[in-house]
């Protein structure tokens, strides 16, 4: 039977392996990345500091080759927001989760989300250490209440009953409420229901909110819940932003000023109390920005259209645009030092998860190879010897590029639909 450090180093070899790096991978090579983890460190000091004046915490935005170190620099990160008290979250931009909806962005990040100490749904999590006598608590509950919140009254209304409902006295309520959320419709004639019962159905008068405007709502409650069950604030991690440039013109267009809403750079739609940090491959401005004249069409296309909201969103994918032009943070290269140090990792793993010890002989075959492609060819190659011993393989590396070109597949209709059944929010 394999012991539990054999079986921790079998899943971060068979990770590596993938290209997918998880917890174990990254516990066991760490990051070489010094300047970005000095910068991330900061930037969740800085968190903790502009949510109590309300502001919006700067992100970052790192580039690199495919197969640089992106991902699993990101997962390192996510061990540190956790480290730090912050609730995680590691959204992969996909077909399922495009940049440009931010429900289901909303709704992936909560999904993923880690929550320090607990474990299960997270918001549930989060909602269950609500301390309702917490000075925190207080400052939410009257932030919740305020009629220049922003929130629809809904979002109070549900607090009031989570709050009365707390002590399993009505549990059917707490798990409703914590799904509404984190991104799922509730009924109005239910939480109606509910507020009679427990006799203040006249305090809370239930508005009117379309399903768009509800998805922005959420991105500022969700944060301040969290901060008022004790935890520092909200980290998203956002990665594969380079997938923008498979949508047409109009969607990257929103997915440009999402990631400028994403840094918090936006007047409009910012969230105190998260702060992201987001990738991006390198060869998206010559692919995308330059070969495509992003900068120049987009302004044209949606100026042209002479409506406030085009104009509004023509300045906000401007913004993103030019944050991808010049803002962005690249992966440092990694000496030879460094290669060769995280050569001696892997190594040490294998040797763990296989109880087999590959060769201390390390070379380097060729030195513009990026750390995955060095890391996978390690590792077939002790994979071969091991199986075969005697044998001497001879593997070929070759670079898989990207394919940023439009793919109308990777659009799927979107819910924020002004006239969606409001009865159903």
């Amino acid at each position: 039977m394999k012991s539990a450090v054999q079986v921790q180093s079998w899943r971060a070899i068979e990770a590596l392996r993938a290209g997918v790096p998880n917890r174990d991978a990254v516990q066991a090579l760490g990051t070489s990345q010094s300047r970005i983890e000095e910068r991330f460190r900061q930037q969740l000091a800085a968190a903790r500091e502009t949510f109590s004046q309300g502001l919006a915490t700067q992100g970052t935005l790192i580039t690199g080759g495919f197969g640089s170190g992106k991902s699993h620099l990101l997962e390192y990160l996510q061990h540190i927001a956790l480290e730090n008290n912050f609730v995680c979250s590691k959204v992969v931009v996909s077909k399922e989760t495009p940049l440009y909806d931010l429900a289901k962005v909303y709704k992936a990040a909560v999904q993923s989300a880690i929550v320090p100490d607990r474990a299960g749904a997270a918001l549930a999590a989060v909602a269950q250490k609500l301390d309702f006598r917490s000075t925190e608590y207080a400052e939410f509950y009257k932030w919740v209440n305020r009629t220049d919140s922003g929130l629809s009254t809904r979002f109070a209304a549900a607090v009031f009953v989570f709050e009365r409902g707390k002590g399993d006295r009505y549990p059917e309520f707490s798990h409703r409420i914590t799904q509404f959320w984190s991104g799922d419709p509730i009924m109005v004639g239910e939480l109606r229901t509910w507020l009679k019962e427990l006799g203040e159905a006249a305090t809370y008068k239930i508005d009117k909110v379309s399903a768009k405007e509800l998805a922005s709502q959420r991105w500022q409650f969700a944060p301040r819940l969290m901060i008022a069950a004790g935890y520092a604030g909200w980290v998203i991690l956002v990665d594969e932003v380079e997938l923008i440039g498979r949508y047409s013109l109009k969607q990257r267009a929103k997915s440009y000023a999402e990631v400028a809403r994403l840094l918090g750079k936006l007047e409009r739609g910012h969230a105190p109390g998260i702060t992201t940090v987001l990738s991006i491959t390198d060869d998206f401005e010559s692919a995308v920005l330059d070969q495509r004249n992003d900068e120049e069409k987009i302004s044209g296309r949606l100026l042209a259209g002479d409506t406030d909201e085009e104009r509004l969103l023509a300045s906000e994918a401007e913004r993103g645009m030019r944050i991808i032009r010049r803002d962005k943070i690249p992966l440092e290269d990694p000496t030879e030092a460094t290669v060769h140090a995280i050569y001696d990792k892997v190594r040490a793993v294998y040797a763990s998860a296989y109880d087999w010890n590959p060769s201390t002989d390390y070379r380097v075959i060729d030195r513009t190879l990026r750390i995955r492609q060095h890391i996978k060819r390690w590792i077939n190659e002790w994979d071969l010897k091991r199986l075969y011993p005697g044998y001497t393989p001879d593997i070929e590396v070759a670079e898989l590029k990207q394919d940023l070109s439009e793919m109308p597949e990777m659009e799927m209709t979107t819910e924020d639909s002004p006239n969606e059944n409001d009865t159903k929010l």
